[in-house]
């Protein structure tokens, strides 16, 4: 197929997909401080993530989506839980008083509702949650200060639990820290980025072509990346995810038939665009603030390239130090044609690996 047609199939592939509702390992809240001390808290889980965590059974996989017949009987274990991991006191821990809590269905999730007054508490309040955190370290927490579509926004993880209400919104160069870190977190935790990119640089020995193909794999990956994150063009993961797998198995079996690094950078470049939909697909697990759409997607494309380059960096040094100490003649270093095929052949495994266990789960 050429580079053209492949475009045209991955934007058809992503025309009228949407983003699901709520995401598994993303809880979403919305804390509003009022005039008189009191404070709304609204937070949104899956209907999966709260099967999970409080033992109930209101989410139906056939169907996407929660029973609300359900979800009315097994309010109370999942305000349980989620009382168990929210608070809302004043700096010095002292208690706000919470009311009752009210549960709701919401499509493919569930809807935890209370307000908590605050009245008896003096100074800044802060919001505490470590709803999902408190069992999966990668699991996040988008939280709305205030009300309006435009409302400044705080990301919470398992070592960011809380947010001061009263204090001034998460500065921008806070948030692009956070976003950049994710970003480093997401290249070094994705095994099958990481083997794609050792399968592009097998064959290298010189500096040039591996910058073409660092540089051609971020361009393209960008382009995608942005795209997705803004919901421009969505394709989903059950499509996305076994093609992933699909470029490592390509790439590593290219490995035995062809050793053309300079002209690499081509077929990098188009693999690159669906590693972008793998990218935003993690990215819309953290959110996007609101108010620094553009700086909070800037850093995370950053923290993907920092840690893409480290790889590199890693990777080819190493693979140069090979060749000189397995050399008859120290000045004249090749690099192994069995080191790269054993390589190649073990990176395709794991890639067919990946695709089979994709396209099953899809």
């Amino acid at each position: 197929m050429s580079f053209p047609r492949m475009v045209l199939l991955v934007a058809i592939l992503g025309i009228g997909a949407s983003a699901q509702a709520h995401q598994v390992n993303l809880s979403t809240a919305r804390v509003t401080l009022a005039g008189d001390r009191t404070v709304a808290v609204e937070l949104a889980l899956k209907g999966s993530d709260a099967d999970r965590l409080a033992g109930t059974k209101v989410f139906d996989a056939q169907r996407e989506a929660v029973d609300p017949a359900r979800v009315a009987a097994s309010a109370a274990p999942i305000i349980a839980y989620v009382d168990a991991h929210v608070a809302v006191t004043g700096l010095d821990g002292t208690d706000c008083v919470p009311g009752a809590a009210t549960l709701v269905p919401d499509g493919d999730g569930v809807i935890f509702n209370n307000v908590y007054s605050c009245r008896n508490v003096a100074g800044d309040i802060v919001y505490r949650s470590t709803v999902l955190t408190a069992t999966d370290h990668s699991a996040r927490e988008i939280v709305s200060i205030g009300g309006g579509e435009n409302a400044p926004q705080a990301l919470l993880d398992a070592s960011h639990t809380t947010v001061t209400l009263s204090a001034p919104a998460p500065s921008l160069w806070s948030t692009m820290q956070r976003y950049l870190v994710t970003g480093i977190e997401h290249i070094f935790l994705g095994y099958d980025h990481i083997a794609f990119l050792v399968s592009l640089v097998l064959w290298a020995r010189r500096l040039v072509p591996v910058i073409k193909i660092v540089t051609a794999f971020t361009i393209a990956h960008s382009i995608t990346l942005s795209l997705a994150a803004l919901d421009i063009v969505v394709i989903p993961g059950r499509v996305v995810e076994p093609a992933i797998a699909a470029s490592i198995v390509f790439v590593a079996m290219e490995n035995l038939f062809s050793r053309d690094i300079d002209g690499r950078w081509r077929v990098t470049f188009a693999f690159g665009l669906i590693h972008g939909f793998g990218f935003a697909s993690a990215l819309r697990d953290v959110g996007l603030p609101a108010n620094a759409v553009a700086a909070a997607l800037a850093a995370f494309n950053v923290g993907v390239e920092i840690g893409q380059v480290a790889i590199v960096a890693i990777v080819l040094p190493a693979l140069i130090a090979l060749d000189r100490l397995m050399a008859t003649d120290r000045n004249k270093p090749v690099r192994l044609t069995a080191l790269v095929y054993g390589l190649s052949v073990f990176i395709s495994l794991l890639g067919s690996y990946w695709l089979v266990a994709r396209v099953l789960q899809a």
